[in-house]
């Protein structure tokens, strides 16, 4: 069996390059277990153009969000499924310091262009927002195990739902030997996995622990609710609300510390109690130490390359990045420096 690439790894980052390369004609073959992208099918799928406590325009949001809906919109149409919900986001004031400076944002094009509305007095009375709030546009949330199961459908036979043995893997002529197929390329989309690689295990990977809960609640504003924690709505009472990060308890089981940090931020951000606790999900994201993604090729070998490291951001940034990748190897077009894993090579 003769292919362009074998993909490593069917989780957001493997399906969207993997089609990007059909659609130019390769031929591919995804390698993936279902176990194994956990961090994928835990993330909560959110796109939103300002984040942070200081509550700023995500990087390089101006590039990446125009991107987003036309590309999962297509993969839609592509696997005959539906997983992209188009959501406005609210997000409190918590001074009118805050407020005064988000004013003067909204002359800033940059910033104007995510900006539905500024609000200046509360809006909700079941909400903390007593010095109002922005609402945020361009911005929503990805059902990403529908995403998966979707995309998997997709790909049918390309997709070996079986563990990628590196071990197998031979020198050939042309490429690489893995049993009875020859690949011209490989490219590495397994996240953590990426870690434990011989080629790429210098990476400086910088794993998070991320921890969310399904919560059962009464309110629906009609938005996502995003300050301190995020609260999506996935059906009527009941909302997914997250998220921890932690970079040094990495186990992979949920932790009641997280559970109340969760519910404390939640109440902070929504008076109404919560009802009951659904359930309780923790998946280590595959962050790095700059926070910026892993795109190249390997230092040595000239068909070895990586499409990682999106962390929990993958949604916003991997439409975007893996046009970019597509481009570069089709057609040899350049990465930019900033997530172009050359920027480690002095380090191997």
């Amino acid at each position: 069996m003769e292919i362009d690439f074998l993909i490593i790894g069917q989780g957001l980052a493997g399906s969207a390059l993997a089609y990007r390369l059909e659609q130019e004609g390769q031929r591919i073959l995804l390698f993936d277990q279902p176990e194994s992208n956990q961090s994928s099918r835990v993330a909560a799928g959110l796109y939103n153009p300002v984040t942070g406590r200081k509550m700023v325009k995500s990087w390089k949001a101006e590039l990446l969000f125009p991107e987003i809906e036309p590309f999962y919109r297509q993969l839609e149409e592509a696997s005959g499924r539906r997983f992209l919900t188009k959501e406005k986001i609210y997000r409190p004031f918590l001074s009118i310091e805050e407020q005064n400076e988000w004013m003067g944002h909204s002359s800033d094009p940059a910033i104007a262009m995510f900006v539905e509305k500024i609000f200046t007095e509360s809006q909700h009375p079941e909400m903390n927002d007593v010095f109002g709030g922005v609402l945020l546009r361009m911005s929503g949330w990805l059902n990403i195990n529908e995403f998966l199961d979707g995309m998997a459908g997709h790909f049918g036979e390309r997709l070996c739902r079986q563990a990628f043995d590196e071990s197998l893997l031979e020198p050939a002529p042309e490429g690489w030997r893995y049993g009875d197929i020859l690949a011209k390329s490989l490219i590495y989309c397994n996240g953590l996995g990426a870690m434990k690689s011989r080629f790429f295990g210098f990476l400086p990977f910088a794993p998070v622990k991320g921890e969310i809960l399904e919560v059962q609640q009464q309110f629906d504003p009609g938005f996502i609710a995003n300050r301190g924690v995020f609260r999506v709505k996935l059906a009527p009472g009941v909302y997914r609300v997250g998220s921890t990060y932690t970079w040094h308890d990495l186990d992979t089981g949920p932790s009641e510390s997280a559970k109340s940090e969760i519910l404390a931020k939640l109440q902070e951000l929504v008076k109404v109690p919560v009802d009951s606790v659904k359930s309780h999900k923790t998946g280590i994201r595959p962050a790095t130490k700059d926070r910026k993604p892993f795109l190249g090729k390997h230092p040595v070998e000239d068909s070895v390359y990586i499409f990682n490291g999106f962390g929990a951001k993958g949604v916003s940034l991997i439409p975007y990045f893996s046009k970019m990748m597509t481009r570069y190897l089709i057609k040899s077009e350049p990465i930019i420096a900033e997530v172009d894993i050359a920027r480690y090579f002095k380090y191997i």
